[in-house]
């Protein structure tokens, strides 16, 4: 049986990267049962601590030093930070590249044993919406920031093997507050869901390097788990109750990526810079 926060005793202090994103503000609030202090970071604007249970820290992921000085003192990463959408190669380099790099060094020096790491299902993207894959299936990232969550999926496997840093990487869907679209009904991700993810991620013993895809128990779905089942995740919402309004929305054509690819439009961003 799956603990409950409540029956979990907290960390001293946890780091959140990302913290002014989308997620990142979400998580900021459903974090605080599991610890003392949460570490806040990101490079844009953050809302001041709302007390002494809170830390921020402005930190570029690309400056190797601010990030050795940002792991100090901290027990696990929830590693959210980066560029989280399909750019030119040279904008996903420093953040999603070189800035988990920096992570996980500053976790080997500083000891930190556990990252839960937020990959992406753009590492897969090129597969077909009616392909059933697990982990264990090869990458098919579907552009340059699919392409830098599998190296961050890879340093996290690097770093278990070479060092004993546990990771969980999660391979996040569409975790919005509802699917905007046909797609995101296979690859919705409530915030509970996530939440509970999170807590999982950190709290299962002995995960080595883990991969599991952060979907809600949707009805169609085109991602196993099943080798990610040691961490006790057992999604508890479902995309079904918008299926209605989603439904409203006109079909997308049959030749339109968001119809044919998992990755849905990330498939056919780009290319950057031609004239």
């Amino acid at each position: 049986m799956t603990n409950t926060s409540s029956e979990l005793r907290p960390f001293n202090r946890l780091l959140l990267t990302g913290a002014a994103g989308g997620l990142g503000k979400v998580l900021r609030e459903r974090l605080r049962p599991y610890t003392n202090i949460l570490r806040l970071s990101d490079i844009g604007e953050m809302a001041p601590a709302t007390g002494p249970h809170e830390e921020i820290v402005h930190c570029d992921l690309s400056d190797k030093h601010a990030v050795h000085e940002l792991v100090e003192g901290v027990d696990a990463i929830i590693h959210f930070g980066g560029v989280s959408v399909e750019r030119p190669f040279e904008e996903i380099l420093g953040a999603n590249i070189c800035g988990v790099f920096h992570i996980y060094e500053a976790a080997r020096r500083h000891g930190v044993k556990r990252v839960v790491f937020a990959s992406s299902n753009h590492v897969i993207g090129f597969y077909k919406q009616d392909e059933r894959i697990d982990a264990h299936s090869p990458r098919r990232p579907d552009g340059y920031y699919g392409l830098s969550k599998a190296y961050g999926e890879d340093m996290a496997n690097f770093y278990f093997d070479r060092y004993g840093i546990e990771t969980v990487s999660i391979r996040i869907g569409s975790s919005f507050p509802e699917p905007a679209n046909r797609r995101m009904m296979s690859t919705w991700l409530s915030y509970d869901d996530l939440t509970q993810l999170i807590e999982r991620s950190l709290y299962t013993p002995s995960v080595g390097h883990t991969v599991v895809y952060g979907m809600s128990a949707n009805r169609e779905v085109w991602w196993d788990n099943h080798l990610a089942a040691h961490l006790g995740f057992t999604a508890k919402d479902s995309s079904e109750v918008f299926r209605d309004k989603v439904e409203e929305q006109p079909m997308p054509a049959d030749d339109d990526p968001a119809r044919i690819y998992q990755g849905g439009a990330f498939v056919a961003a780009g290319p950057f810079g031609d004239d």
